[in-house]
């Protein structure tokens, strides 16, 4: 339930930015009017965009069993897993610049009195990140191996809620929390987020004996947290931490954490 409420509050706030800088310029501008139809059609677009991806994968999971659901699962983990990492490079790449850029592209659009511009960039928005949302949380929950559906609905309600409060903590109250310290620790929590899922998936590949567990375990920390017990299981799926790791997962997290680390100055010495 936790790393649920977390999925939804850190997308639902990218979402929430980017449509909050849209607003606020057209708001700002009288020109920007008859752009605000346009923007939140945009906004119902991203959102059906998002509904259609939801029912699609739902037809999937009716369609599939045994074995073939079992593996599709284990696939839309490696996918959220490596979806999360791309955001948080894309983010870090293009966060500094993604205000002036979109204020950029509507000073344009009202220079040409083009305002599908603004539909499409809301759109593109929403639905990136709806859609994210969307896998992230199929991958997690394949992880967890479900989870109540009312604990669901609510997990996401106070999710949504909660970045609704972070969004407007960080316009209002910029000395409080800012946006550079909001992007750094949700940055990382996504990255373990992202490690646990990778963990979970090697996990169910050892059991499925295409992968080794080499040595099992490795160690045995339970005494200072079990992950069976429901702090330790929050844990575990919030940050891949396991208390009797086989090699292999140790080998999986340390590999996973290495390139995140060294991917930004390996693509930096060779531009």
């Amino acid at each position: 339930m936790g790393n649920t409420l977390f999925i939804v509050w850190r997308e639902s706030v990218e979402g929430i930015l980017v449509v909050g800088i849209l607003y606020a310029w057209l708001k700002a501008h009288p020109e920007g009017t008859r752009g605000m139809r346009y923007l939140w059609g945009g906004v119902a677009a991203g959102l059906a965009l998002a509904g259609l991806l939801a029912l699609a994968m739902m037809g999937v999971y009716a369609t599939l069993d045994g074995e073939m659901l079992d593996y599709f699962q284990l696939a839309m983990m490696f996918i959220a897993a490596g979806l999360i990492t791309q955001m948080v490079f894309w983010m870090r790449k293009h966060g500094r610049s993604l205000k002036s850029d979109l204020e950029s592209g509507l000073t344009q659009a009202a220079d040409t009195a083009n305002w599908m511009g603004v539909a499409v960039i809301a759109a593109l928005a929403v639905g990136r990140e709806s859609a994210e949302t969307v896998i992230f949380l199929y991958g997690n929950g394949a992880e967890q191996h479900g989870m109540a559906f009312a604990q669901f609905l609510m997990a996401a309600a106070s999710g949504f809620a909660l970045a609704l409060a972070t969004f407007w903590i960080l316009v209002r109250g910029g000395r409080f929390l800012s946006w550079k310290v909001f992007f750094r620790v949700s940055e990382t929590a996504l990255l373990l987020l992202a490690a646990g899922m990778l963990v979970g998936g090697a996990e169910r590949m050892i059991g499925y004996g295409w992968l080794p567990a080499l040595a099992d375990p490795v160690w045995d920390s339970s005494f200072l947290l079990d992950d069976v017990t429901t702090s330790g299981s929050l844990v575990a799926a919030l940050t891949g931490y396991r208390a009797h790791p086989a090699l292999m997962l140790v080998l999986v997290y340390g590999t996973y954490w290495a390139l995140v680390v060294l991917w930004p100055r390996l693509r930096k010495q060779h531009k």
